[in-house]
């Protein structure tokens, strides 16, 4: 099972789920590559970084774009649910799933775990780990509740 980690904090969850930060144009095509015929991305389009038209070239290369954009300022319930829905509609195909940085995306499946899908728990929690560790709203997004008031912390950064 090939991987790309010239692909900002690129994480393999198993063979059919992939997660990073914001791929590149070349990189969409390589990830198209490892067979992936979904992408999720959870970063708005506005962000800094964001391609221009990633739903166009998602398309282009054959791949089904999923657009469920989160503000790091204000994760919603709402959101959530829709990436669930988006993970468990697909449940037999690649799917690569990224936002800017990969913070979004490993609190999600972080919180995804805690509800008992997924990977286990502790897994997602040290996946979520090896990229930041969440605060303020994230914190209560996830259900740390010793973390909310607190700053976000990045990996290789603040730790």
């Amino acid at each position: 099972m090939r991987d790309l980690p010239e692909i900002l904090n690129w994480r393999r969850l198993d063979d059919k789920i992939t997660l990073s930060g914001q791929p590149t144009e070349a990189q969409l095509a390589d990830i198209k590559e490892l067979g992936v015929t979904h992408v999720i991305n959870l970063g708005p389009h506005h962000n800094k970084g964001a391609l221009e038209d990633e739903a166009g070239s998602v398309e282009a290369l054959g791949m089904e774009y999923i657009y469920i954009p989160v503000e790091f300022d204000r994760p919603t319930d709402q959101d959530f649910e829709k990436f669930c829905t988006a993970i468990e509609s697909h449940p037999d195909t690649q799917i690569h799933v990224h936002c800017i940085y990969n913070a979004r995306v490993s609190a999600f499946f972080y919180r995804y775990a805690k509800t008992g899908r997924g990977m286990p728990e502790t897994e997602a929690h040290a996946l979520m780990d090896s990229i930041w560790r969440p605060g303020d709203d994230w914190a209560e997004f996830i259900g740390n509740l010793n973390a909310v008031g607190q700053p976000n912390r990045y990996a290789g950064e603040d730790y």
